[in-house]
């Protein structure tokens, strides 16, 4: 589930002071009505009354005499509806008036998520992603492979960086399109501003589409959160509670790994943190300068090895982005 239990009752929440909201302004309205054209508030009256005998009826079995103070009630209705045209008042005055008609401010239509929540937890789940601007900027919608080389050879997978770079862009959109039946890892590892983070914008951007819930953090801000929620106060539950949430998400991105005071504790809450997303069936992404070589020495062979054993390892292609867009040419 994309949704945590604390976020789903939120979205609940707004439900029912919809529900509410909707409520007091029919009540407004039928205030205003019944002061104004008193035949109205009598007519509405005799039609409670009669549908009232008609709910008793129908309990003692008396389904033919149901129908009958069913069908006077529907005579009293337009008598009514007439009534209010007459005094200028729209026919359906007097109805509830909802947000979204399809499911009537309640989330479902029969049985299942209505068009209205889904939106509500795309949004959510933007708000939750920590990047919301950035996946805006950076998507499958504005990716361009213009800045790579079609022509020089690359020693290491003897194509061009244009053929390389497309063949991986097409593993991310694999990724994104069997993350759930998989729930799969990548490791992205190449130089600065070869695309590493752009291609995590854009798997995450697609799957928070979907309604999976995608949490972005620099590994420097991973490693502060997860101290925070050892060793803080326990007054700290937002700390507790985002780490709780690094965990659960359905796909975590660390990006620039390495980048952050390596030590003991880093390396330890590295391993926790990527084992027991894996225990757990959950995604994860990792983008790194670093060698994998480099990688080993730093996080040791313990940390290393899950990963290389668990996750879809993407080397990236290509000089700085950033400096090429800029027209840096060296």
């Amino acid at each position: 589930m994309a949704l945590s239990n604390s976020q789903y009752d939120a979205l609940m929440r707004v439900y029912q002071q919809r529900q509410l909201d909707n409520k007091r302004d029919q009540d407004k309205r039928i205030q205003e009505v019944y002061e104004t054209v008193p035949e109205v508030a009598e007519l509405s009256d005799q039609i409670a009354a009669l549908m009232a005998r008609a709910a008793r009826k129908m309990v003692l079995g008396d389904g033919e005499t149901a129908w009958q103070l069913k069908e006077q009630a529907a005579l009293l209705r337009t008598k009514r509806d007439r009534c209010l045209k007459e005094h200028g008042y729209p026919a359906d005055y007097l109805e509830l008036r909802y947000h979204c008609p399809d499911c009537r401010d309640t989330g479902y239509v029969d049985g299942k998520k209505c068009g209205c929540f889904s939106r509500m937890e795309v949004e959510l789940l933007y708000d939750q992603s920590n990047i919301r601007d950035r996946l805006e900027r950076e998507n499958f919608d504005t990716l361009s492979m213009e800045y790579y080389d079609r022509e020089a050879i690359d020693e290491k997978t003897g194509m061009t960086v244009y053929d390389y770079m497309s063949m991986v862009i097409e593993e991310c959109r694999s990724f994104v399109e069997h993350f759930g039946e998989e729930k799969g890892s990548i490791l992205f590892t190449g130089n600065t501003g070869c695309g590493k983070t752009f291609l995590s914008s854009c798997i995450a951007r697609e799957l928070i589409r979907r309604c999976y819930s995608v949490v972005y953090l620099t590994a420097t801000d991973l490693f502060d959160i997860l101290s925070e929620s050892r060793f803080g106060s326990r007054e700290e539950e937002e700390a507790k509670e985002r780490a709780s949430g690094i965990l659960d998400c359905d796909l975590l991105i660390i990006d620039d790994l390495g980048t952050e005071l390596i030590n003991t504790f880093t390396v330890s809450q590295l391993f926790y943190c990527v084992n027991e997303r894996l225990n757990r069936q959950k995604g994860t992404i990792i983008s790194t300068n670093l060698s994998l070589n480099r990688l080993r020495d730093e996080f040791t062979e313990r940390v290393t090895s899950r990963i290389l054993s668990q996750y879809r390892i993407l080397p990236l292609l290509g000089e700085d982005l950033r400096l090429a867009k800029r027209g840096y040419t060296g």
